[in-house]
């Protein structure tokens, strides 16, 4: 067999080969709509390349970028890689000083920043050391005299000195940094080998999310998470249309855009997700979509979502389960074969699974009586391995005990795996409820309190008792206009699980928080519970 090197080039040289006249179209803070073709794509990806290569930038040197999800920011995503140098897109969710910490952290020598975001750059530009900073024009003021200009340099590329980078698959090609909601944000290397894996691995669509050349695929989840769960490699190896939204994630923006340029396949977080569901909802009518599947993860889906989708609109929602750590996609609910012949209840039962895992992903799970038998009941914590798995933490051998001496990723979450291989998370281990000396899943409570019509989210957390050492605790959040009772919340939940599963107390809050990627903040409403017991204890 020949070498050949599993490399982001082999992506870009595959589009430009097969796809030239397909388009890429991105939503521009002006809310103009930017068009072009793959064609022009690589052409400007290598220009870009060649004119970072004259700035400085060698192999291994990684680049920021604090932009959102454009075209621009699709050609950093190969440019880069293609010189041997490392993309790091930063979460511009964090603060001033998660960011500075991070830019530090990596020791990023280059930044590349949207013009619309250099007010949150300069408020954590002193606290770093860069050589150069890059900026993107899109507004009518004038780049400051410091700041290079992105078009400029790339129109002063050559790409016939365009030479890619295919010397070793292994090399580092992105970089990410996990949210840090329990201590500092941990760095993570993805390879050109990994990314161009999980690539393949999503696209199939027995196992992953069947995306193909006739698709139209507009990404909600930013290009500064998780490489936007991989659509930006996926999408270009297979020459999908490409549609980005910029900053406007709003549901009548996404909407919008979904109409006018016909998208089939859009992916983001549950809480994003319903509300679109909320907008369709309130006019049926108004949106002539084309939209046949959406991909959910970054958090729990509730039934009512997948239900909905496909009863009221003929869309299919895929439940998908992942983390930074791989890449990010891990596993989908997709329908078996076994499934098909089943009921629709239980198949919705299924399609708030996390389902099977990607090709090339092994699973296992255990708890303090060792590995699990598969028999969908016995819960222990995910452990995985595979050729989109970290190994290690960018400067940290194993931090907080995160692999096994046999070196599987602890994935934190608490699950069963059925005999099949499905995989149902219970919960994340910080926030499973011991009551009793039983455990409640905070996460299946959840879910099905988002099923009452008047609840537009619900998020469940343990609080002390005196009693049962912890009870589960209920904040909810009601649909606009909507009104609802505790009471009438145990009795919804009665039928549904084990009395001593109901939690008897609930709060009824504005907004839940949430983390910079649309995940419900527990720890947030634990500082919020914790705070109000103690004022009542002081009073």
């Amino acid at each position: 067999m020949m070498d050949y090197q599993l490399t982001i080039a082999t992506i870009l040289r595959r589009a430009e080969d097969l796809y030239s006249k397909k388009e890429i179209i991105s939503c521009l803070p002006d809310k103009s709509i930017h068009r072009y073709t793959y064609d022009d794509f690589a052409k400007r990806t290598k220009k870009l390349a060649v004119a970072l290569q004259r700035l400085g930038i060698r192999e291994g040197d990684k680049v920021a970028t604090l932009c959102w999800n454009h075209y621009q920011h699709l050609e950093m995503y190969y440019a880069i890689p293609c010189i041997g140098g490392i993309i790091h897109p930063l979460n511009l969710r964090l603060s001033p000083a998660d960011l500075a910490y991070i830019v530090n952290h990596a020791a990023d020598k280059f930044i590349i920043v949207d013009q619309v975001l250099l007010p949150l750059f300069e408020k954590f530009k002193s606290e770093i050391n860069l050589s150069r900073v890059i900026v993107i024009p899109q507004m009518e003021e004038t780049i400051p005299q410091d700041y290079l200009n992105y078009e400029a340099i790339l129109e002063a590329g050559d790409e016939k000195e365009f030479d890619p980078f295919e010397k070793d698959e292994n090399a580092a090609a992105f970089m990410c940094y996990t949210s840090g909601t329990t201590g500092k944000p941990k760095g993570i290397l993805y390879s050109h080998r990994s990314i161009t894996l999980h690539a393949m691995a999503t696209l199939l669509g027995s196992v992953g999310i069947g995306i193909s050349e006739k698709d139209v695929v507009l990404p909600i989840v930013p290009m500064f998470h998780a490489s936007a769960w991989g659509f930006p490699y996926s999408c270009t190896l297979v020459g999908a249309t490409q549609v980005f939204p910029g900053p406007y994630l709003d549901a009548e923006s996404l909407l919008s855009l979904f109409e006018s340029e016909k998208v089939t396949v859009t992916g983001g977080v549950p809480t994003v997700i319903i509300n679109i569901l909320h907008k369709l909802d309130s006019d049926p009518k108004r949106y002539k979509l084309a939209l046949r599947t959406i991909v959910l993860g970054g958090s729990a889906t509730p039934r009512f979502l997948i239900q909905a989708f496909k009863e009221r609109y003929g869309i299919l929602a895929i439940h998908t389960w992942g983390m930074t750590e791989i890449s990010p996609m891990g596993s989908s609910s997709f329908m078996t074969s076994k499934l098909q012949q089943a009921s629709q209840e239980e198949q919705y039962d299924q399609a708030i699974k996390q389902g099977f895992p990607l090709p090339f992903l092994e699973i296992r799970a255990r708890n303090e009586m060792g590995f699990i038998p598969w028999d969908g009941e016995t819960m222990g914590e995910l452990e995985l391995r595979g050729p989109f798995v970290i190994a290690s933490y960018y400067k940290e051998e194993d931090a907080d005990g995160k692999f096994t001496p046999d070196g599987w990723l602890k994935t934190g979450d608490i699950a069963t795996i059925t005999e099949d291989g499905c995989i149902s998370i219970k919960d994340r281990s910080k926030d499973l409820i011991k009551s009793g000396g039983e455990w409640i899943s905070s996460l299946a409570l959840e879910n099905a309190l988002m099923e009452h019509p008047h609840v537009r989210e619900a998020a469940v957390i343990a609080v002390p008792d005196t009693k049962w050492m912890e009870r589960p605790f209920a904040y909810i959040v009601l649909r606009e206009g909507k009104t609802v009772s505790s009471r009438e919340l145990r009795e919804f939940l009665a039928d549904k699980f084990a009395k001593f599963w109901i939690p008897e107390e609930y709060e009824f809050i504005d907004a839940i928080p949430k983390t910079s990627v649309g995940k419900f903040l527990k720890a947030a409403l634990r500082e919020i519970y914790n705070a109000k017991r103690s004022s009542k204890t002081s009073g």
